[in-house]
């Protein structure tokens, strides 16, 4: 997020407004205690190197606002642009009606899928029970309990023979050895939701070695790896991903549908 953008989403709590109602108020003058707010939060945003998010408790995600603590990962995953987009032209989305969201975490990813596809129940599934504590939070704000299923798991492990027409994820990936040059912001996150051994490809390759037998036919998984991707592609140079594109020019996020997964296992 730009400083500019950060800046404004901070006035804009200091003073009750969303940050593209700011232009309408650029001529207000601040109360004492908004002024005194507003210090407050950009001193610990500066001296603490908290993110906005936790700060605020509140993140933006595919449209949708969203509860946060330091429970979770703040959600930023690319994903959002697909489900935006109703995972199309790899699927007909008529036929969604089962979807797994793995790790997780807030639930913003599983709570915007069930939002776009009215008519699917989605399983979110994390290990960790904290970042199951957000996911309630939000879940209860948007009333999807009927059709958002919450579920501790390490990956697949509890979830026995469930089968989806989609499964999602955004699964810690960064390697022990890069979290030393990450910003001082990461630092607030959860380790959990981060961090992946063996060179970020740890949980991945659980994913890809067990999502066939969680795949209805024809279903998709769909997995984020950001700078793990070079080693994921070494590795498992036989299975022929397809990388979507991303309007940011990242091209961090791969497809497999089903069919590609049984052959190759």
């Amino acid at each position: 997020m730009a400083a500019l953008d950060e800046a404004a989403w901070l006035v804009g709590s200091a003073i009750g407004l969303a940050p593209d109602q700011l232009d309408e108020a650029l001529e207000r003058e601040l109360a004492a205690s908004e002024i005194d707010r507003l210090d407050t939060l950009v001193r610990r945003r500066i001296d603490g190197r908290i993110p906005v998010a936790y700060l605020l408790n509140e993140a933006w995600f595919a449209g949708h606002r969203f509860y946060i603590d330091e429970r979770a990962l703040i959600p930023r995953s690319l994903i959002a642009e697909y489900i935006l987009e109703h995972f199309q032209p790899w699927i007909d989305e008529d036929r969604v009606h089962s979807v797994l969201d793995l790790c997780t975490g807030s639930g913003c990813i599983a709570i915007a899928i069930a939002l776009e596809f009215p008519r699917a129940h989605v399983d979110a599934a994390d290990i960790s029970a904290d970042a199951l504590t957000v996911a309630v939070k939000n879940l209860e704000a948007y009333s999807l309990d009927d059709r958002v299923e919450l579920i501790q798991s390490d990956l697949f492990d509890a979830l026995e023979d469930r089968c989806y027409d989609i499964i999602v994820s955004n699964p810690p990936y960064v390697p022990p050895s890069s979290m030393p040059g990450l910003p001082e912001e990461y630092k607030h996150e959860p380790a959990l939701a981060l961090v992946a051994e063996d060179n970020g490809l740890e949980l991945v390759a659980r994913i890809l070695a067990q999502a066939a037998g969680h795949l209805n036919e024809g279903g998709l998984l769909i997995v984020e790896v950001g700078e793990s991707r070079e080693a994921l592609e070494q590795r498992f140079s036989h299975l022929p991903f397809t990388w979507l594109g991303h309007e940011s020019g990242e091209e961090t996020v791969f497809l497999l549908n089903r069919a590609d997964l049984i052959g190759a296992n």
